[in-house]
């Protein structure tokens, strides 16, 4: 599957840099949380300034079975790098080769990014469209080349 932009919700960079409250478990650590992706339907419409936890969109997560697993998948290989040559930070993973249908497969829109950890809702890719993943396919998500996000200083 083509890699996609993640579109960031709304209050996650602030929760990056410490949180908008003293709630520790509300605050994110990229290379220390368990950092999940799981799939969306189409009867999700994303709300970036008030979708601030995974719960606030779970129950609109595919539906277990069919080779889909509820929750998601954990991100591994993660990587926090900062590169001076263009000043460039970026926050990766590797891409998850992630689900194969099974039966009648499943269909999803998103793919959602949250901390499992502290259940902030990170950002989410968008295709669009909803996607079948039919019997024996395999759904692999590949991140942009620059990394899951990045941030450019001048």
């Amino acid at each position: 599957m083509a890699s996609d932009t993640l579109k960031f919700f709304g209050h996650f960079p602030i929760e990056m840099l410490g949180g908008l409250t003293e709630v520790e478990s509300e605050k994110v650590d990229w290379l220390t949380d368990t950092i999940n992706i799981a799939l969306v339907t189409n009867a999700w419409t994303p709300a970036v300034d008030t979708n601030k936890f995974w719960d606030d969109i779970s129950a609109n997560e595919v539906a277990n079975g069919n080779g889909y697993t509820t929750g998601g998948k954990t991100l591994g290989t993660k990587t926090l790098v900062y590169t001076a040559a263009g000043n460039i930070s970026t926050a990766d993973a590797a891409d998850p080769t992630a689900w194969t249908g099974l039966g009648a497969g499943f269909t999803f829109r998103y793919a959602v990014i949250y901390s499992a950890t502290s259940d902030v809702a990170i950002g989410y890719l968008d295709y669009g469209a909803s996607q079948l993943v039919g019997l024996n396919e395999t759904l692999t998500i590949t991140f942009d080349v620059l990394g899951v996000f990045t941030a450019t200083a001048p």
